[in-house]
């Protein structure tokens, strides 16, 4: 008998032990308690465009996020989920670690699917975009302790076997998901083995381009995802950062500094808004800055009494204004700008310590200048790495220098300055 008391004493320990959260890390276990309990559950999709959806004929009810989420009502209908898109197409990590502040932590999340592998090049292993993706996991595990799932979605080109020993950043973001207890949500494997097997065919997964998949490609993302997700909570995982980074820690301190508070704006600047509208729902820029520093090569006229001159076609008229540098001194070990692009976006340089920023995968071989009208027809997101690898020690000067056409109404929409490593500090030099 005393033997029975005490095997059930210590049954009922461990099953308590089973049904508390975690007190060192976040795990899948307590995610999964509380969604079958009926609690409000906060789930973030954090990634590209293969995580908002694109070419998906419906984004709400055909993209990897919308199957996802119907597979987590199916599995805890008690629950009362949020589901929240932090897609940004076309970006990666570098400007992801900048993002999590504001486009995931905000939202007090209780379960973040993460996604970046491909936009992060998935046969690459550059070492700073592996510290910014490492970053942006150990912030939340750590930060939020909140469990996450990592997601490696393929291109159409990525379909082939004799490939997956070449896709470093796969083994790598692999790696990281063991280190810190993540899921893993492999669908390159995945579709390599279906289409192997002859239950899925590349024409029909990738039907409209070879970046971005149709519906039927989307329903295999999220099928990929959901093995990372019931995987971890099988195996009973518990996200937690290892005492050390894996990776370069640069990004570990990581500012995003909005430019219009840093002070007086030089001549030819003002305070803005992003537009309402742009090129792709997920490049919207209003959904993903606050406020912008706007470099206008042209102001309106005004008379004497200071109030708008109007021209013979009864429009506002416009007169050429002089355009300064914003200067800026910056420690930090790597510096990254976000802002926006737009049709009357015009070029301009970048200084670093008075040497211009060239060679950058946005500028014609060997030139100076980058070209802010990225998207040509509609506006988006303009993101350009400055520098890495710099002395984090040093104040280094940072000049951004309008270069517009004579006689043309240009501009350049800048909402930051990101910043890492040590003290990532930044003030504006008047």
């Amino acid at each position: 008998m005393s033997n029975v008391c005490a095997f059930l004493s210590c049954l009922v320990v461990a099953l308590a032990a089973a049904a508390a959260p975690a007190a060192d890390g976040a795990a899948f276990a307590d995610f999964d308690r509380r969604a079958k309990a009926g609690e409000r559950l906060n789930v973030v999709f954090f990634g590209a465009s293969l995580t908002w959806g694109a070419n998906a004929t419906d984004h709400a009810t055909t993209s990897y996020r919308a199957r996802l989420a119907e597979r987590l009502e199916q599995r805890y209908p008690q629950a009362h989920f949020f589901f929240k898109d932090a897609a940004i197409g076309g970006t990666g990590s570098q400007l992801g670690v900048f993002r999590v502040e504001r486009d995931v932590l905000r939202w007090k999340p209780d379960l973040v699917f993460l996604d970046f592998s491909a936009n992060d090049d998935i046969y690459s292993d550059d070492t700073e975009m592996l510290a910014s993706y490492e970053a942006i996991v150990r912030r939340l595990v750590s930060e939020a302790k909140v469990p996450v799932v990592q997601v490696a979605f393929p291109f159409q080109w990525n379909i082939k076997r004799e490939d997956l020993p070449k896709m470093k950043r796969l083994a790598a973001h692999r790696a990281i998901a063991e280190a810190y207890g993540c899921g893993w949500g492999d669908a390159i494997t995945l579709i390599i083995d279906r289409v192997e097997a002859g239950s899925a065919k590349i024409s029909a997964l990738w039907d409209s381009d070879p970046v971005h998949p149709g519906d039927t490609g989307y329903a295999l993302f999220a099928e990929a995802a959901w093995i990372g997700f019931t995987a971890a909570l099988d195996a009973g995982k518990v996200c937690r950062a290892p005492a050390q980074m894996l990776h370069a820690a640069t990004y570990t301190t990581a500012k995003r500094i909005r430019l219009d508070g840093l002070g007086a704006l030089p001549a030819g600047w003002t305070t803005g808004k992003p537009h309402l509208t742009s090129i792709y729902y997920d490049f919207l820029m209003s959904r993903w800055v606050d406020g912008l520093v706007v470099a206008n090569s042209r102001r309106e006229r005004k008379d004497a009494q200071g109030n708008p001159e109007k021209g013979a076609d009864g429009q506002v008229a416009r007169e050429a204004q002089p355009v300064a540098s914003l200067k800026l001194s910056v420690q930090a070990s790597a510096i990254l700008l976000f802002g926006e692009a737009s049709e009357s976006s015009g070029r301009f340089k970048v200084l670093v310590d008075g040497q211009p920023v060239v060679n950058h995968s946005a500028q014609t071989k060997g030139d100076v200048h980058f070209d802010a009208n990225r998207w040509k027809k509609g506006s988006g997101h303009l993101v350009i790495e400055v520098a890495r690898g710099l002395d984090p020690e040093v104040a280094h000067s940072v000049e951004i220098v309008p270069v517009f056409t004579d006689g043309q109404d240009q501009e350049l929409r800048l909402e930051s300055i990101c910043v890492a490593g040590n003290r990532a500090t930044v003030v504006l030099v008047p």
